[in-house]
C-alpha cells in the first residue's frame, strides 16, 4: 500500500511534507475548475420546450427568431423564407441577446454549418441553437 505521505526526510517537517503531498490534489481542483469553466455556461434561464418533443401538446410555444423545419425550409414570425430573403428578416444582431433558432431534431450540423456561417458574417455574435433529440 502507498502511504499518504513521502518518507520523511532529514531536515524536513511534517508541514513541508504535508504541503508536497497536497499539492498533486490542488493542481487537479484547478484543472477540474478550469475545464467546466471552459465546458459548461452556466445560466439561471431554463431553455424553453420545443413544440417538436413528445410533451409537445402541453408546452408553451418556444420563442425561436428563427425556425428550421425537418425539411430545411425557414421560417420567421410564421412565414416561410427563402435563404435569399432571410438576412431582412431577421432581427438586428445586439450583443445581449441571442438569435434564438429552433431545429428540428433530426436535422445534421452539416446542414446548419451554412447558415451559421453566414449569420456570423451578418454579425451575430451569440446564437442559442434550440433543438430536441431524433427520436
Amino acid at each position: 500500500m502507498t502511504p499518504l505521505l513521502p518518507a520523511p526526510e532529514r531536515g524536513t517537517s511534517l508541514q513541508d511534507r504535508l504541503e508536497e503531498a497536497l499539492l498533486p490534489l490542488i493542481n487537479l481542483v484547478f484543472l477540474l475548475l478550469m475545464f467546466f469553466l471552459m465546458a459548461g455556461h452556466l445560466s439561471d434561464e431554463p431553455l424553453p420546450g420545443l413544440p417538436a418533443g413528445p410533451n409537445g401538446g402541453d408546452r408553451a410555444p418556444v420563442r425561436a427568431d428563427l425556425v428550421i423545419t425537418e425539411s430545411g425550409h425557414f421560417r420567421v414570425n410564421g412565414e416561410t423564407l427563402t435563404a435569399d430573403a432571410l438576412p431582412g428578416s431577421l432581427p438586428a444582431p445586439a450583443a445581449d441577446e441571442p438569435l434564438r433558432i429552433a431545429a428540428a431534431g433530426q436535422l445534421a450540423m452539416t446542414q446548419l454549418e451554412p447558415l451559421l456561417a453566414e449569420l456570423e458574417h451578418l454579425g451575430y455574435q451569440d446564437v442559442m441553437l434550440l433543438t430536441e433529440p431524433a427520436e
